[in-house]
């Protein structure tokens, strides 16, 4: 490119990035939008590798901490919990006495009364003022008030618990869905070393068969086999993709693209043995599970309904106070008649205000006190039975979850001496198959039988950690993945 070219463009103010851009392009000169279009895309192929570069791996911590911060189930939890703030709060506030004002500015036409003789008046204009203050305080109504700032406080505390566990449910379901990936991630690998296995033994196969060592017959069984394999990868890499997407939706996420997680390296030992009792595992869980503390909360909440219920039956005392002036344009000043009566002299000669007091007894309502008390010892059983469910349900998730341990535990163990043997045994029914001793059918057979053994061992292995992380996490441990610590539920 000429140096007049050169002094062009940077006389038009262009970039360092488009200029070099432009100098190994060796462009002509081009249109003002054709300049803008090409610095859009370099921007554009520079953001992208910016946003490329800045792709995460996520941990499992960290997928859990960034789905309580952006669930719209806790967000709306959260709100619910403030409105229970506000609840407690005004029930507070109710104790203050009331106090409201009042001013009026009145037209009379025609006959009219005049406040300041209290005589009528005939065929005249009057104009007036009414200002009045007041209000009441609630001295006794049967401790209702006090009822009532006890249950919203418990109120509040159940709500706050209803949130911790709304969390706990999400982090348990987001290590399910982080486990669920590593699982088919795992059996993807899996299934992909063997179809890979099965590639190799096609290209000796087919040496073998152009040297007239085997037959035809030989190779498309083989072939075969590679064509099954192949159609169980497709589906296995389709199942990561969903298992991805999952993930990525609960996490509410725009997309799954770009998103991956750490593989923590992660290894059972055969001699891990389930220590703790199912009976042990629910006394420490029900001290600490928030649905539990959350239950009984409501409970007692429900018990000082029924005590605000029964205030009702009791007598209300209350006291009254007032404040109260007025103005009129007729009226006459009393130590002077001839004088005008000024607006602010009678604001001030005419204030009155007092104070009193009022008993109210509640004799007949419809009999709506004795329904109201009636339903809140409806309620209270209804919470007592909310209680004892929510302790039933811990109880068998505890118990379910302590036998799949168990199970899986024992089923991880036998796969992998399964594994171990058909390993073995695969890698000596390739031998002979190599040597035309076996057929294809036989080989085929040991190879599946390997692959389905393999499977098997990697779900059990995953199905025993998430069991076990949920026994952990019911005794107040947090979620993570490392096997060997923070886990009180397996021993070696």
């Amino acid at each position: 490119m000429s140096g007049i070219r050169r002094e062009l463009m940077q006389q038009r103010g262009l970039n360092s990035v488009f200029t070099k851009w432009a100098f190994i392009a060796d462009i002509k000169p081009v249109s003002k939008m054709k300049k803008i279009l090409i610095f859009m895309f370099i921007c554009f192929s520079a953001s992208s590798g910016f946003i490329f570069s800045q792709e995460k791996v996520w941990s499992l911590e960290e997928c859990i901490k960034y789905a309580i911060d952006n669930n719209i189930q806790i967000k709306q939890q959260v709100l619910q919990t403030r409105f229970q703030e506000n609840t407690l709060e005004q029930s507070k506030l109710n104790l203050l006495p009331t106090l409201n004002g009042q001013a009026s500015h009145n037209y009379s036409f025609g006959r009219a009364l005049d406040e300041t003789t209290y005589e009528f008046t005939d065929n005249q204009n009057i104009q007036s003022n009414n200002f009045y203050a007041g209000g009441s305080m609630n001295l006794f109504s049967g401790l209702q008030n006090y009822n009532t700032i006890q249950k919203n406080k418990y109120q509040l505390l159940a709500s706050e618990l209803d949130l911790q566990s709304i969390k706990d449910n999400i982090s348990l379901s987001i290590a399910l869905a982080y486990l669920q990936i590593l699982l088919n991630t795992e059996l993807v690998t899996t299934t992909d070393n063997q179809l890979q296995i099965t590639k190799q033994q096609i290209v000796k196969t087919k040496k073998m068969f152009d040297a007239g060592s085997v037959a035809k017959g030989n190779l498309l069984q083989i072939e075969a086999q590679a064509a099954g394999e192949e159609l169980q990868l497709i589906n296995l890499r389709n199942q990561l993709e969903i298992s991805y997407l999952t993930l990525t939706q609960m996490l509410e996420l725009h997309s799954p693209e770009g998103f991956k997680i750490v593989t923590p390296d992660i290894s059972i030992d055969t001699g891990m043995v389930i220590t703790g009792k199912v009976d042990d595992i629910f006394n420490q869980a029900q001290s600490l599970r928030p649905e539990i503390r959350s239950a009984e909360l409501k409970l007692t909440a429900s018990e000082f309904d029924l005590k605000i219920a029964n205030g009702a039956r009791s007598p209300r005392l209350s006291l009254n106070h007032s404040f109260n002036t007025r103005f009129s344009d007729i009226a006459i000043k009393p130590s002077n008649p001839t004088e005008k009566y000024s607006f602010s002299e009678q604001l001030n000669d005419n204030i009155n205000y007092g104070i009193g007091f009022s008993l109210n007894i509640p004799i007949l309502n419809g009999w709506q006190i004795n329904k109201n008390i009636s339903n809140s010892k409806l309620n209270i059983e209804s919470s007592r039975y909310t209680l004892e469910a929510e302790k039933k349900q811990l109880y068998k998730t505890i118990q379910q979850s302590y036998a799949d341990a168990v199970a899986a535990l024992k089923k991880y163990n036998a796969s992998t001496k399964a594994v171990v043997s058909m390993e073995e045994s695969f890698r000596y029914t390739e031998q002979k198959f190599n040597v035309g001793m076996v057929t294809p059918v036989d080989y085929n057979a040991a190879k599946t039988q390997l692959l389905t053994a393999q499977s098997d061992m990697s779900q059990a292995k995953y199905e025993f950690i998430f069991k076990t992380k949920v026994l952990d996490f019911y005794k107040g441990l947090p979620l993570n993945l490392n096997q060997s610590a923070n886990s009180s539920t397996i021993s070696k």
